[in-house]
């Protein structure tokens, strides 16, 4: 979209990341910040684009907060790994810290380092392998339940894709059955609109305050609480808390606590951030991905023939990963033009310099994935929703950093491996039984929250890919993974 006119929304000429001799990023005059905080709270999308149109480097003031906004490969490098040390979690993560606590997603230092070697172990390929049955089967009652719609009326597709993906998440991390809390979705909506709500107050609203917004999501903050608290004494009481997923190590990490109160208060951190990040990511993506094979029928027919190529009418096992490529490209490009995390903040500990802009030590910096994805210089026509540009035996040249849908340096996203399989197999079997098709009229629009979401749900209706009934998988067929 071309903006013109003078102010917040007025566009400059772009600069060249290479002739960084300012020692100040361009941007917007101080006078423009009401305008600025009006986008934070309803356009977050459309203000990391306006910081776009400045160059690589862009200065936002708002109000008391001064925003630096990065957005060239060598600068996500910088920031995300080479110099990671010097930049903490920042605007929006920090303030999310008063909505979700501590955990993975918002600690720092020891206590996240500690954190982070307790999970990893849990997300090892060879573990990841030995899921891909669970997943596969989860991804089979998908298929079922939407072709019993088939015919029918439209179903939204967000909230089926939230659903598998907190069954997978609680087959495959937890060994439980958070289907059984039909609550957990709609509170965390709460706790998503109040980490917005956080963000756009930057923390400034106590949170005893009576607003509804807050009243909600303090009801939903304990309903959480009390899920997590079911789930850690099932687990008890089943085994004692032994095994070696994330809800065992989990305990056993916390009872290392001297004060048993805060172990119990960072396991309910911890486990509120798995299931919140665990799912939400990768329930977004799928989202985005079958809006977008609707609107490209040529893309669709690809997948479809590669599902029916590749698997048959069997599940998939984890060995079809690598010949399921077209499907992985598809995933690729849908989390480049719509990256499940759509900002990473960061605050600069110290004093430092990127792309020859000098950034004080306490400067709030963005880097998007959002736009950096979109950058002309690195992606060709990058509006176009074009899978083929992640074909592995195309070479292209770009930089490593030009696309970083998962992060990137330690705080690189460490359920990567299986957030990839499961969305590799969803939407390989939904391509091959099952055609959805967006609702006429119905307009689709992005949602940045805590990840980038389609807003008020996705309407699509349900048909056969190929005009007939398919069966359902045969019994007695090789399971994925089994």
């Amino acid at each position: 979209m071309t903006v013109t006119g003078r102010g917040a929304d007025a566009v400059p000429k772009r600069s060249s990341p290479a002739s960084g001799t300012r020692r100040v990023p361009p941007g917007p005059p101080f006078w423009a910040g009401p305008s600025l905080f009006k986008k934070l709270a309803t356009d977050r999308l459309g203000m990391m684009t306006l910081a776009a149109t400045y160059g690589d480097a862009a200065r936002l003031s708002i109000g008391p907060k001064t925003l630096y906004f990065f957005n060239h490969p060598d600068h996500a490098k910088h920031v995300l790994a080479d110099n990671s040390g010097n930049y903490h979690k920042g605007v929006g993560l920090v303030q999310a810290r008063r909505a979700i606590g501590d955990g993975l997603l918002t600690s720092e230092g020891d206590l996240w380092r500690k954190q982070r070697r307790m999970i990893q172990p849990v997300f090892q390929n060879k573990r990841i392998s030995q899921q891909a049955g669970v997943i596969a089967k989860e991804a089979a009652n998908l298929v079922d339940r939407l072709r019993a719609h088939a015919g029918g009326q439209p179903v939204d597709v967000v909230q089926e894709m939230t659903s598998l993906s907190l069954g997978v998440l609680g087959r495959t991390l937890l060994d439980a059955d958070l289907g059984a809390f039909s609550s957990i979705g709609h509170s965390f909506e709460a706790v998503q609109d109040q980490a917005m709500f956080e963000l756009v107050t930057l923390s400034k609203v106590p949170m005893w305050v009576p607003l509804p917004k807050q009243l909600r999501f303090r009801r939903a903050r304990g309903e959480l609480q009390r899920i997590v608290d079911h789930l850690v004494a099932d687990r008890l009481g089943r085994s004692g808390g032994g095994g070696d997923d994330v809800m065992s190590r989990l305990i056993a990490s916390t009872r290392q606590e001297a004060d048993p109160r805060v172990g119990r208060q960072r396991m309910r951190d911890e486990l509120v951030t798995l299931l919140l990040a665990g799912h939400e990511t990768t329930a977004s993506t799928l989202s985005w991905t079958f809006y977008l094979i609707d609107r490209h029928p040529e893309v669709r027919e690809r997948l479809h023939a590669e599902a029916v190529e590749v698997l048959g009418d069997r599940l998939p096992a984890y060995e079809d990963l690598h010949r399921l490529k077209y499907t992985a490209m598809v995933v690729e490009e849908v989390m480049r033009l719509y990256p499940p995390v759509w900002m990473l903040p960061r605050e600069a500990q110290g004093d430092d310099e990127i792309g020859g802009y000098r950034v004080p030590a306490g400067s709030d910096v963005l880097i998007s994935p959002y736009t950096l994805h979109r950058h002309p210089a690195f992606w060709d026509a990058p509006d176009r929703f074009d899978p083929d540009r992640f074909d592995p035996d195309r070479p292209t040249g770009r930089p490593r950093y030009a696309y970083i849908p998962f992060g990137a340096g330690p705080r690189f996203c460490v359920g990567n491996h299986l957030g990839m399989m499961e969305a590799t197999f969803v939407i390989a079997m939904v391509a091959r039984d099952l055609r959805l098709a967006g609702v006429p009229g119905h307009r689709v629009v992005p949602e940045p929250m805590l990840s980038l979401r389609v807003r008020g749900g996705l309407p699509m209706s349900v048909h056969s890919a190929t005009g007939t009934r398919v069966p359902r998988p045969r019994a007695g067929s090789r399971q994925g993974g089994e």
